[in-house]
């Protein structure tokens, strides 16, 4: 059965875009980051800074997942 080239840039663009829902995740990791850096600063100012510094690193390994997912992205539309 051979399908046409419709079909098969359809199907890439629909499997580009369910790579991308990795993004949901990202977003809301970074959000319950921010919520809960921001609330650990206000009940202890004096260790502040330490807080950021963790709050900070926790974001970037929550945005990678949506780097890694729009790296998958890319490649579906471009490669495959």
């Amino acid at each position: 059965m051979e399908f046409n080239e419709f079909f098969v840039e359809g199907m890439k663009l629909l499997g580009a875009g369910i790579a991308m829902l990795g993004a949901i995740g990202a977003g809301a990791g970074v959000g319950i980051a921010a919520a809960g850096g921001v609330q650990a600063m206000g009940r202890n100012p004096d260790a502040a800074s330490i807080i950021q510094t963790n709050m900070i690193l926790g974001m970037a390994f929550a945005e990678a997942v949506a780097i890694y997912a729009l790296a998958v992205a890319l490649i579906i539309i471009f490669v495959g």
